[in-house]
C-alpha cells in the first residue's frame, strides 16, 4: 500500500498547503478539502481515483466536492467512470441540501456514484474500511482504517482522545493522525474534538501501531523530536 499526502493542512489552511486529502495506491482518496483537486490536478491524477471517502462534513474535509462536481460535469474526463463517493451516514441528505446553496440539485448524483456507510465500515476497491465513530464535538466523524490484507494504514480523521480511536489504530503499520492543537486543554470546554501532539503520541503508543505521521497541524507548531509530520506531497509505503 502506497500513501501519497495530498493535503495536510489544519482548517485554516498553512500556507502553500491544501487541506485534508490522502490518497492511497492512486485511487481510494481519504477526504477531500479545499485545494486537493487543484493538487490531484497538478499531478494529472484526479481521473485516476475510483473511490472517495469522506470522514465528516466539515469543510475543511470535503470542500472540494463541489469543484469535483463541476469537473464531472463540464472538464475533461478521458470517458473514466463516476468515482464512488462513500459519505457517513446521513450524508446524502445533506448532500441534497448543500446542492441548493452550492449549483443545482442532483449535482452530486450527477457526479459521484453515492453511497453511505456507518460503523463498522465498508468495502470499496478490494480494500476493507473499518470505521469508527470518534470524539469531535458532537458532530459525526468516523475515523477510518483501511486494509488490504497485506498492510494496514489508520487515519484518525479529527478526534479528541478516544478508546475508539486507540482501538482502531491498534498494531497499524502507519497511523495517520491529527495533530492540531498545542495543548488538550485549549480545546473547546463543551467537548473535545482535536488533540495535541503529545495525546496522539499517547495514543500511537497504547494502540502498538508501527509508525506515527502526524498531520492537521499548523505550521507554527513544532513536532516533537523524532515524530514525523505530514507534508504536502509526501509519499510512502504504508506496510
Amino acid at each position: 500500500m502506497r500513501l501519497r499526502v495530498v493535503g495536510s493542512s489544519p482548517a485554516w489552511p498553512n500556507p502553500g498547503s491544501a487541506h485534508s486529502g490522502y490518497l492511497v495506491d492512486g485511487r481510494l482518496l481519504l477526504d477531500c478539502g479545499p485545494g486537493v483537486m487543484q493538487r490531484l490536478r497538478d499531478a494529472d491524477g484526479w481521473s485516476a481515483v475510483r473511490s472517495i471517502v469522506i470522514s465528516h462534513f466539515h469543510l475543511d474535509h470535503w470542500g472540494d466536492l463541489v469543484p469535483w462536481v463541476w469537473g464531472r460535469l463540464y472538464g475533461v474526463t478521458d470517458g473514466t467512470p463516476k468515482p464512488e463517493l462513500l459519505v457517513p451516514e446521513g450524508g446524502r441528505a445533506l448532500l441534497d441540501a448543500f446542492a441548493g446553496d452550492f449549483g443545482r440539485a442532483g449535482m452530486f448524483d450527477a457526479a459521484f456514484d453515492v453511497r453511505e456507510y456507518g460503523a463498522g465500515g465498508v468495502e470499496t476497491l478490494g480494500y476493507r474500511i473499518e470505521a469508527a465513530p470518534v470524539a469531535h464535538y458532537g458532530f459525526t466523524t468516523f475515523a477510518l482504517r483501511v486494509d488490504d490484507g497485506a498492510s494496514a494504514l489508520a487515519y484518525s480523521a479529527d478526534s479528541g482522545p478516544s478508546d475508539a480511536l486507540r482501538d482502531l489504530a491498534s498494531g497499524a503499520d502507519l497511523f495517520l493522525c491529527e495533530a492540531t492543537l498545542e495543548r488538550g486543554e485549549l480545546d473547546n470546554p463543551a467537548g473535545r474534538g482535536h488533540l495535541a501532539a503529545d495525546e496522539a503520541i499517547a495514543t500511537f503508543e497504547a494502540a502498538g501501531a508501527r509508525r506515527l505521521l502526524l498531520t492537521h497541524r499548523p505550521c507554527e507548531l513544532a513536532a516533537p523530536d523524532g515524530v514525523e509530520v505530514a507534508s504536502d506531497g509526501l509519499e510512502l509505503d504504508v506496510g
